[in-house]
């Protein structure tokens, strides 16, 4: 047994039942956005029970069904706008451009389904905060308020988003030899140059027949689905009795997700075809890291996220203060 990298378990597939007849389409992904959603509202539900959504001067009742009703609505605009970001924003093919149905069209060209495959986790927070905001309009509700509880919230639930990725085999990181470094059967695989022949040396892998070799990748839906999910959520958990203004929490999300995926972001690797956004070395490698400023499209949203929450929690600490002053008056 080799302890310097780890084989991803060949008894993991996508699917929960492989080779079944109908039970086949079913995938860990599917069922990971359910456990994420469930999750999602479970923490919701028990803010709204000990009267975090509740506003100074509102006297009007708030039940469960509003809480149904705001996280469903925030569930749907969060699928579409995930969906849609991805495929005009990550997308380099153009299809998507050329024929918008197959935005939300399951099967491919040969008639085979294939689900909704392709999803932004940062359009899905576009398309999430208008739902909610569409949400709180129609309903005469303070979003600033909502939105603090639904940040609390949905951090867990995107563990399970990440793990579904893991489960899929998807979305992995750079080459590593670290000992947890694992090898992904769906990751490409590199010819025999000297460099990689060097790296497997390092790590004890054998050169294949083929002179293809699948090098271990830094397993990054792990990294992401424990310090974006669990660290973000145990974070904001902890301080939701100490809030300063409405709109602290949703600010502290933006700003806390937006830091650990950008470092993240270097252990996982960029989208092939669209590479570095900016590079310091434009011959750098997207299988490795090389530099610091070697800068994805994931981490420019992810500056623009950080950005958006220090702006957000600006403004939102400025209201605060005017709400104060005129509840001070009253």
């Amino acid at each position: 047994m080799n302890f310097l990298y780890i084989n991803y378990p060949s008894w993991i597939h996508p699917e929960i039942f492989p080779g079944w007849p109908v039970l086949g389409l079913l995938r860990w992904y599917g069922l990971m956005y359910i456990f994420a959603f469930g999750f999602a509202y479970s923490i919701l539900k028990k803010l709204y029970l000990n009267g975090f959504l509740n506003e100074p001067g509102d006297n009007r009742e708030i039940t469960e069904d509003d809480v149904i009703g705001f996280i469903a609505t925030g569930i749907i605009f969060l699928l579409i706008g995930a969906r849609v970001f991805s495929t005009l924003v990550y997308d380099t093919t153009g299809d998507y451009y050329r024929e918008p149905w197959l935005i939300f069209w399951p099967f491919d060209k040969q008639g085979n389904f294939i689900g909704l495959m392709g999803m932004s986790y940062h359009g899905g927070v576009i398309g999430g905060t208008l739902g909610l905001i569409i949400w709180c309009t129609k309903h005469k509700r303070k979003f600033r308020r909502w939105a603090d509880a639904m940040s609390i919230a949905i951090p867990c639930g995107y563990t399970f988003g990440r793990i579904g990725n893991f489960l899929n085999g998807e979305l992995y990181g750079r080459i590593t030899k670290m000992p947890w470094g694992m090898v992904f059967p769906q990751a490409d695989r590199f010819s025999a140059f000297p460099w990689v022949k060097e790296f497997a040396a390092n790590i004890g892998m054998e050169i294949p027949a083929t002179g293809l070799v699948n090098l271990p990748r830094h397993p990054s839906q792990l990294y992401e689905a424990f310090f974006e999910g669990i660290v973000v959520f145990a974070i904001l958990w902890l301080l939701r009795n100490k809030k300063h203004f409405d709109g602290f929490f949703a600010s502290a999300y933006l700003v806390l997700y937006g830091t650990f995926r950008f470092f993240i972001e270097y252990f996982r690797m960029p989208d092939a075809d669209l590479g570095f956004r900016i590079a310091a070395d434009k011959t750098a490698s997207i299988y490795t890291n090389t530099s610091l400023l070697n800068i994805s499209t994931g981490q420019i949203l992810c500056l623009v996220m950080i950005a958006a929450g220090i702006v957000y929690g600006t403004i939102c600490f400025v209201l605060g203060r005017k709400d104060n002053g005129k509840q001070a008056v009253v």
